[in-house]
């Protein structure tokens, strides 16, 4: 990220990069806030905003989607509660994101539950911008992997020796940088 002016801007990241080191480069030298994905890397710090039983209160927003077959909804709860107790530098809120998916066809339903820590502060962010926040951050995700392993077949790719995996990935990036930058999504 040298080199990148990050100031001002909120970096999402998936929970393997949700680490101190990270948080704190972030804040100190790009001038910038976190929003991270805790799972089990960080066991403790999940277990302390899973021990909050957010889910047992209304939640602070809702928003619900149709799309893909399915009906998506998103319950979110924040808390500033843990600021004082969590050692992780500069948490601003914790949350806790329930996403219920309802398929139309089967009526099947499922449910998942993730966990969040945030720079951000309640002020500069209520639980409507951190759910959107959080939904911006697998929408980038899962559209990029979808034209990776989609359109570009990256699976079943057969450059595996030496440094052609890392060149060829370079090369896929510069495209779906250049289409994206042509409008062709």
């Amino acid at each position: 990220m040298e080199g990148i002016n990050l100031k001002g801007k909120v970096i999402t990241v998936d929970a393997m990069h949700t680490q101190q080191e990270t948080a704190r480069y972030l804040v100190e030298e790009k001038g910038a806030d976190y929003l991270f994905t805790v799972k089990d890397n960080q066991k403790s710090l999940r277990k302390d905003i899973e021990d909050l039983k957010m889910v047992a209160f209304p939640p602070q927003h809702q928003t619900t989607e149709k799309g893909h077959g399915r009906i998506e909804t998103r319950q979110i709860w924040s808390s500033s509660e843990l600021n004082e107790y969590i050692d992780f530098p500069y948490v601003g809120q914790v949350f806790c994101v329930r996403r219920e998916f309802e398929y139309v066809k089967s009526g099947k339903k499922t449910e998942e539950i993730a966990y969040g820590i945030t720079s951000l502060s309640k002020e500069k962010a209520d639980p409507a911008r951190l759910l959107q926040l959080n939904r911006g951050h697998w929408g980038i995700e899962n559209s990029l992997n979808y034209v990776r392993d989609v359109t570009f077949n990256e699976d079943r790719s057969q450059i595996r020796t030496k440094n052609a995996p890392k060149v060829m990935s370079s090369l896929r990036n510069l495209v779906i940088g250049i289409f994206r930058i042509l409008g062709k999504n």
